[in-house]
């Protein structure tokens, strides 16, 4: 019975040495993961910043064609109303 208890002993002892031994590897790893984590919030901030500023060019885009439409048939009425106050 003795020798039993040793042996469960030695088997636990044997687990908890080789799980301590693995928590290096584990904090490299988490260490890698939370650097992979602040690089990606990162680009996330940047494609944010960029995501506004398209956002904005698009509305002033928009913005100069509806004026230039504006104007457009502001000139065609200008031409048709030339056009049949005209007479040979």
């Amino acid at each position: 019975m003795n020798k039993k208890v040793l042996m469960i002993a030695g088997v636990a002892m044997t687990a908890l040495l080789g799980g301590c031994a693995n928590t290096t590897a584990l904090e490299e790893s988490i260490s890698n993961l939370g650097n992979k984590v602040d690089q990606l919030s990162s680009e996330v901030s940047s494609l944010k910043s960029e995501q506004g500023a398209l956002s904005a060019d698009v509305k002033d885009a928009k913005s100069a064609a509806m004026d230039a439409q504006a104007e457009a048939k502001r000139a065609n009425d200008r031409i048709d109303n030339v056009a049949s106050s005209y007479k040979k």
